[in-house]
């Protein structure tokens, strides 16, 4: 579907980019907003993978990598007021910024305060993990509590195990976790997607994964897809077995854009960038990633950006930080 007008307005230091896309539906708005779109690469412009969604009062954040914390404070989000969390798969870069998010936001001050128990979904191993971080933040516990009064109430993490179905369903907003491919093996882990629907607007959420027919199937009809994308030069591929490995476990950009053709989102939004290098041969750019997806997809198609913001309503809005 082609881009039918672009509005380009300057405010309050951010460029608005709004796309005028039909979404029909009532007149609430579900906002998504790109925390970090990186890799476990510890670089400073693009965080480890986290995705904010916000439908009216109701506040989701899908996987919490590196820095998640960080970005919703550039965002004034209290951390107490997100009480959602919820996991793609397990990979330390989609979960290691969990205790700062989740111990941060417990804390009696005004970018944190929360005062009930952080919710918690994921694949299984999800409850276990969060059961350890309790135990190991024990001493924390019993000297914030004993100093400096907290909520002993607010600290535990609530955690559940899901596989494929409705997960979440409350205030309009329905919340579904849907199976991907990311672990090609014998005996592969569940690692998920996710698929948030409010008042007629819709929001797919892919996680790590090759092309999958399954999410797809759950794609259907949505309004954006959040999508990761993962590549490297030839060169590197044809004399790096690691890095053949890595790109195996991911969608190449001609693979996005064959998906992308099938599902036929009103906007397509790249994240998650796995762009594979190496001490002598560089990786591929942002720009390598669009071209090689025009090659197979040539509707709307945005690449994500920390703090970038899509708000879908009766338009499709996507907001960029001024740089």
């Amino acid at each position: 579907m082609a881009i039918r007008k672009a509005l380009i307005v300057f405010c309050s230091g951010v460029v608005l980019l709004s796309f005028l896309l039909p979404v029909t539906g009532e007149a609430q708005t579900l906002k998504v907003t790109l925390l970090g779109t990186g890799t476990p690469r510890p670089v400073m412009d693009r965080f480890g993978p986290a995705t904010l969604v916000q439908a009216d009062k109701e506040t989701f954040l899908f996987d919490c990598g590196r820095g998640a914390a960080q970005r919703l404070y550039q965002l004034k989000v209290p951390l107490g007021q997100v009480p959602n969390l919820f996991l793609t798969h397990l990979h330390s870069d989609h979960v290691n910024g969990i205790t700062d998010f989740w111990l941060t936001g417990w804390l009696a001050l005004h970018y944190a305060g929360r005062k009930t128990p952080l919710q918690v979904w994921g694949p299984p191993g999800t409850k276990e993990m969060m059961s350890y971080l309790e135990k190991a933040f024990q001493a924390d516990f019993r000297i914030r509590v004993e100093d400096e009064k907290l909520p002993p109430e607010a600290f535990p993490a609530i955690a559940r195990d899901i596989k494929e179905g409705v997960v979440y369903e409350k205030n309009g907003v329905k919340i579904t976790a849907f199976e991907v491919d990311h672990f090609p093996g014998k005996d592969p882990e569940l690692c998920l997607g996710y698929r948030i629907d409010y008042a007629g607007r819709s929001v797919v959420i892919s996680g790590d994964t090759r092309f999958s027919e399954n999410l797809i199937k759950f794609s259907k009809g949505v309004d954006v897809l959040i999508y990761e994308v993962a590549g490297a030069k030839e060169e590197l591929l044809k004399t790096s077995v690691p890095t053949q490995r890595i790109i195996d476990h991911h969608t190449s950009p001609e693979e996005a854009g064959k998906l992308f053709s099938q599902v036929k989102p009103k906007l397509a939004v790249y994240t998650h960038f796995v762009m594979v290098a190496s001490n002598t041969i560089g990786p591929p750019t942002v720009e390598d990633f669009i071209t090689m997806t025009r090659k197979t997809y040539p509707g709307p198609l945005e690449a994500g950006e920390d703090l970038m913001a899509i708000e879908i309503g009766d338009t499709v809005k996507v907001s960029r930080p001024y740089r």
